[in-house]
């Protein structure tokens, strides 16, 4: 299991998430035995993670917060889920060593931001190799780490906050229905360009003789 645990200084371990959504083909391979028969590839992801439960909630004191691990970030329904059991700020942890010094990680960051926006929390995006930052509910870059394997320390006055944004409560609904709509005018575009080819009369025999 891929676990963030909440560590007091003075108590020790306390609240435990554990990753609802592991990557496939690095945390854990899907169809391990199909998959193996591809490509001897597969065989070097020794283990499967299993995946967590819940809404990410994580308690330790008198503020609950969201916490989310690596590129959980990229999935809004989970982010949302926590915000709306009561999560007032959201920490995203991650471990980016595995891409170097590629994109990724300030791709990780750019999603970081967005669900800083989309759901009205502040991030805390805490990077072993980078980037870690502090982001502002409107996605405002309030600090952040510089170059990438470089050790730092941020610091920053992070207001808890409640209430959900339309975004969280609306959820997918809009993407269902543009989708929906989507299909619709695909299909009025489809229907009369057929019916315009069925009454189009075809030629017989005599004509074509005739021509």
């Amino acid at each position: 299991r891929n676990a963030g645990i909440l560590w007091s200084p003075t108590t020790g371990p306390g609240d435990t998430y554990i990753k609802r959504h592991p990557v496939p083909f690095a945390e854990y391979i899907p169809l391990r035995s199909i998959a193996q028969w591809v490509s001897p590839a597969a065989k070097l992801v020794t283990s499967d993670m299993v995946a967590g439960s819940g809404n990410g909630l994580v308690r330790g004191g008198p503020v609950p917060f969201g916490d989310v691990i690596c590129f959980e970030v990229a999935y809004d329904d989970l982010v949302r889920s926590s915000v709306r059991a009561g999560a007032q700020f959201l920490v995203v942890q991650t471990n980016n060593a595995t891409f170097g010094h590629t994109a990724e990680t300030y791709q990780q960051l750019a999603m970081s931001r967005l669900r800083a926006v989309e759901t009205g929390r502040t991030v805390l995006q805490v990077a072993t190799t980078g980037k870690s930052a502090i982001i502002d509910p409107d996605g405002t870059l309030v600090a952040e780490s510089g170059a990438l394997y470089t050790p730092a320390i941020l610091v920053a006055d992070v207001r808890p906050l409640t209430g959900e944004t339309l975004a969280v409560r609306l959820g997918d609904v809009p993407e269902y229905v543009l989708s929906a709509l989507a299909l619709l005018a695909l299909a009025r575009a489809v229907r009369p360009h057929r019916r315009r080819r069925a009454r189009v009369p075809s030629a017989t025999s005599e004509e074509m003789v005739t021509a």
